[in-house]
Parts: structure tokens; C-alpha cells; sequence
């Protein structure tokens, strides 16, 4: 008997998780588009551009074989301008008539007309954007119409796994619904210093771009910004919460973002046993500008970062995005592991500016060696603002060195923390080495500072 009532028990139990976990999966998305589509807007743009066209039809190999029938006018293959059009997609933030969309969808645009779901048109102009994030905030005269804003989520809390639900105008189809599920999250896409994307295998297509990706309670946790062609189910989303911080500087027109000065990298675990680390938590600095906020406060290349004003660092990607959330002038205290000591270094920041890199050009080639380096020419040294070092003409593809990322053209400044002065000097380091151990370079690589370590 006692067995009987523990196996209907069980099976209760089963039945009951089951019924739970289906409960779990909408069977419907409809209220969640109910709630958010008036919210959800079209964009079309109006852009001129000027092309150089060629003068083919006075070119006297074309009128060889068609002739002076064309009769065309001359106009000496001079640049001409032309009207583009382009579709995006955007939503409403506020019922005074603020829409957030992606700043490519409205870059440069002489125009932007804005549909809404009941069919009104608006002009709309530019209050401010950021092409470091992709997202601009534009605005329209609603002029009595009532607007459906649509709130913003929390995208720290949405999970790998939840439902989400994408509103936008793919190929011009205009507001198409389309559901799938957070596929990642904090993807790197190459395409900036603040990517942070959240993928989803909700169908995204050209067009999309701006539009909102929505959780299941109708908030706004992404803005649609990008699509690998190539791959299917791969979506891309900044996350809300990436908006929520630069959207009081954007509605002031403009995003400034605080500035070190520095060039970092993120830890592996070749790089932090050559700096005595006992874990790869932290962002290396690289590399210092001269002159700039981290130069002044002392901070030095090798110095490993990981606090800002107590709050922990992860990574170089995590120290970049938390330096850039905060305003230029402000004073902010790193703390820095020196020597396998910490200490804590107070930095006035600066205003970030576009980055310029500039990289060095590969010496002759000299296969002698596994690494062939020889010195610095004084104008090359002059030009990237180093004092001794050796730059890499060669190196074989088989080695760890060229699989840690070593390559032509790279200068190294010092090798297991002790400087280089020419190429005798490296060689006798070099050499001094003990096969399988760690070999840690100092090098500026394409115009910028960082770190290289692998086993000999």
C-alpha cells in the first residue's frame, strides 16, 4: 500500500514539474505585440552622395565601337551627386516624441520621416548620437497624436535562454514580429571599443536596425543593430542597459566618454604567470600615451588593473566600458597590482577622442632564425616614441612566438622584464631561456603597446 501511494506521489510530482515547464513557453507572443507595436516605428531616410562617374561615353575606345549615337552630355567624369534611400526601424521612449534607432540608420541622412503604426508621418531631427555604441536619439512634433512609448527593461538580468520577440521593418516589410531566445550575451564583434552585443536567433534582416528586441513582459532589453549574412539564427543587440547610461548625454546632444590614456589587454595565463599573478582576473596596461591622464598619474605599462573606485575588473573590455561611463575631468582611484603588490593610484580622466593607430612596416625579411630581429633605425624609434629595442624581421610560423601573436614588423621592447637594447641583447636573453619556459615580451605591435607571453 505504502508503495503504491510513493508511486502516485512520484508520479503527481511529475506531472505537476511538467505542467510547469510548459507553462513556461508562451503559446502566444500576441500580447506582447499588442502591447508594444504602436511603439515601434518606421524610418526612412534620404541621403545625398556624390560619385565620380566615369566618362565612357566620350572615351574614344567606346565611341570606336558604338558610334556618336549616344550623343550624351560631357560632363568630363565630374563628381555628381544622387539621392539614396534607406529604411530602419526605431521606437518611442517618451510621449513627447523621443525615438531611439541606430545612429547608421540615420547618419547623415538630409532627411528622416518617420511612420508610425496608425500611418502618420513626422519629420524628425537628430538630438544627439554615438557611433561608438551605434545608437542616436531623434525626435518628432507628435502635434496632438498621442505616441506609445515603450518602457526599457534591465538587460543585466535577461538570461541566455529567455524569450525574446524582435518589432522592426525588415526588407521594408513593414512591422514584422518575429520570437527566438537570447543566444549570448557580452559578444565582441570586432566592430568597436564598447561591443557588448547580446545575440539572438530571432530572425533579424536589413531594416531591422533600430528596432526594439522586447522580453516577455513588453520591455525594451536590446535595440537591433547587427546581422552576420552569412550565418542564420545570428542576431545582434545593444543591450538596453548600454542605453540607459549614455541616454541623459545623448538627449544633451552629445556623448563624452572618459579617457586614460592607455592601450590594455586581457589576461591569459601564459601572460600572468610572467607577471607573477596568482589568477587572470584584471586589465593589463599595455601601453601609456605620454602626456595623457594615466602618464601623469603614474600608472605604467605592466601594471595590472583591478578596481576602479572599489568596483572590481574583470577584464580589458570591462575597464574600458566602465572608463568610458564616466564624464572627462572626473577623479577616479585605480587600484593596480605593481611587482605583486597592490596599491591605489587616484587618475583625473580626460575626453576620449577617435583613436588613431598607426602601424609599423615589416623589416626585410631573415628566416636565419626562429625570431630574427635586428635595431631600431632612429626615425622608426622617433616615430613611435621608444629608446632602445629591436624590431622583428622575421619569424617562423611554427613556432609558439608566431601562435601567441608575434609578427613581422612588431618592435620588442623587453624581454621577460628586462629591457632590450639590440639585437645581441635580445639573442643573449633570448638564449638564456630554458626550453618550455615563459618567455614575456614587451612589443608595439600596429602603433600600439601589449603583451606577449608562450612557452620556448
Amino acid at each position: 500500500m505504502v508503495r503504491r501511494i510513493t508511486a502516485l506521489l512520484t508520479m503527481l510530482i511529475i506531472f505537476a514539474a511538467a505542467a510547469a515547464q510548459a507553462a513556461v513557453a508562451p503559446v502566444s507572443f500576441s500580447d506582447v505585440v499588442k502591447k508594444t507595436r504602436d511603439g515601434v516605428v518606421n524610418i526612412s531616410t534620404t541621403k545625398t552622395v556624390t560619385r565620380k562617374m566615369p566618362d565612357i561615353f566620350h572615351d574614344e575606345f567606346f565611341r570606336k565601337f558604338f558610334g556618336d549615337q549616344f550623343n550624351a552630355p560631357n560632363n568630363g567624369g565630374k563628381p555628381q551627386e544622387y539621392k539614396t534611400n534607406s529604411l530602419g526601424s526605431g521606437f518611442v521612449i517618451d510621449a513627447a516624441g523621443l525615438i531611439v534607432t541606430n545612429n547608421h540608420v540615420i547618419d547623415d541622412a538630409d532627411e528622416i520621416v518617420i511612420k508610425l503604426n496608425d500611418k502618420h508621418e513626422f519629420k524628425a531631427t537628430v538630438v544627439g548620437k554615438d557611433p561608438m555604441t551605434d545608437l542616436a536619439l531623434i525626435k518628432i512634433d507628435p502635434k496632438g497624436v498621442k505616441l506609445s512609448p515603450i518602457k526599457l527593461g534591465d538587460s543585466n538580468s535577461a538570461e541566455v535562454g529567455d524569450w525574446v520577440v524582435a518589432i522592426g521593418n525588415p526588407l521594408g516589410l513593414e512591422w514584422t514580429v518575429t520570437a527566438g531566445i537570447i543566444s549570448g550575451k557580452a559578444r565582441a564583434l570586432g566592430s568597436g571599443p564598447y561591443d557588448n552585443f547580446m545575440q539572438t536567433d530571432a530572425s533579424i534582416n536589413p531594416g531591422n536596425s533600430g528596432g526594439p528586441l522586447l522580453n516577455l513582459e513588453g520591455e525594451v532589453v536590446g535595440i537591433n543593430t547587427a546581422i552576420i549574412p552569412s550565418g542564420q539564427g545570428l542576431g545582434f543587440a545593444v543591450p538596453v542597459n548600454m542605453l540607459k547610461d549614455i541616454l541623459p548625454k545623448l538627449k544633451k546632444g552629445k556623448v563624452d566618454r572618459g579617457w586614460l590614456g592607455v592601450t590594455v589587454q586581457s589576461l591569459d595565463d601564459k601572460i600572468a604567470q610572467g607577471l607573477g599573478l596568482e589568477n587572470e582576473e584584471g586589465a593589463l596596461i599595455a601601453d601609456v600615451v605620454k602626456g595623457d591622464p594615466a602618464d601623469k598619474a603614474g600608472i605604467k605599462a605592466g601594471d595590472v588593473v583591478v578596481a576602479i573606485n572599489g568596483k572590481p575588473v574583470k577584464d580589458s573590455r570591462e575597464l574600458i566600458n566602465i572608463v568610458g561611463g564616466y564624464e572627462p575631468n572626473m577623479v577616479v582611484k585605480l587600484t593596480v597590482v605593481r611587482d605583486g603588490k597592490k596599491r591605489e593610484i587616484p587618475v583625473k580622466l580626460g575626453l576620449r577622442k577617435d583613436d588613431n593607430s598607426t602601424s609599423v612596416s615589416p623589416a626585410e625579411p631573415d628566416i636565419s632564425k626562429p625570431i630574427a630581429v635586428k635595431e631600431l633605425d632612429a626615425a622608426t624609434a622617433k616615430k613611435f616614441g621608444v629608446e632602445g629595442g629591436v624590431i622583428v624581421t622575421s619569424i617562423d610560423e611554427t613556432t609558439n612566438a608566431f601562435n601567441a601573436g608575434l609578427r613581422s614588423g612588431d618592435i620588442i621592447l623587453w624581454i621577460n622584464r628586462q629591457s632590450v637594447k639590440s639585437a645581441e641583447d635580445f639573442y643573449a636573453k633570448y638564449d638564456k631561456i630554458k626550453a618550455g619556459d615563459v618567455v614575456f615580451l614587451k612589443v608595439v605591435s600596429r602603433g600600439s603597446g601589449r603583451f606577449i607571453a608562450f612557452d620556448k
